[in-house]
């Protein structure tokens, strides 16, 4: 019986391949830092061009909870956070895109001039609606 099926290898398994760590493999000279500062959290997130997401840092990871995520202290500690891991990896330029209307824009703002990465431009990107929705009918009782 030579005919019987014998089973695949899988070609693209894990364990055939070294594992090598990216994170400090790859030098990126330009970026874009991404800063959503909402009332209740700030999310910082250190993209490439290309969109690809290299470092990200939040006020919930740093380890600040509930109504202390909101605070500007919290919103630069993330930024700390998040811009130390790609200044080690060779960012020399970004732009800076900063979405939200919370306390943590400005506090995360002066931690990325004050980190030496020279910025292109800070972009303020908040969703703005131009009458948008139709609202809710008023309540009849």
């Amino acid at each position: 019986m030579k005919n019987m099926a014998r089973p695949l290898l899988k070609i693209g398994l894990r364990k055939n391949r070294r594992i090598v760590s990216r994170k400090n493999a790859r030098k990126i000279p330009k970026g874009v830092i991404h800063v959503q500062a909402s009332f209740n959290n700030t999310i910082v997130t250190v993209t490439d061009i290309r969109g690809q997401v290299i470092s990200w840092s939040s006020a919930g990871t740093c380890g600040f909870r509930s109504r202390r995520k909101g605070t500007s202290f919290a919103a630069q500690t993330a930024a700390r956070d998040a811009i130390r891991t790609v200044v080690d990896q060779g960012m020399q330029r970004a732009d800076v895109r900063i979405k939200g209307p919370g306390r943590g824009r400005d506090a995360a703002l002066r931690v990325i001039r004050r980190s030496g990465i020279l910025l292109n431009f800070v972009r303020d990107v908040t969703p703005i609606p131009h009458n948008g929705c139709r609202p809710p009918t008023k309540r009849r009782i």
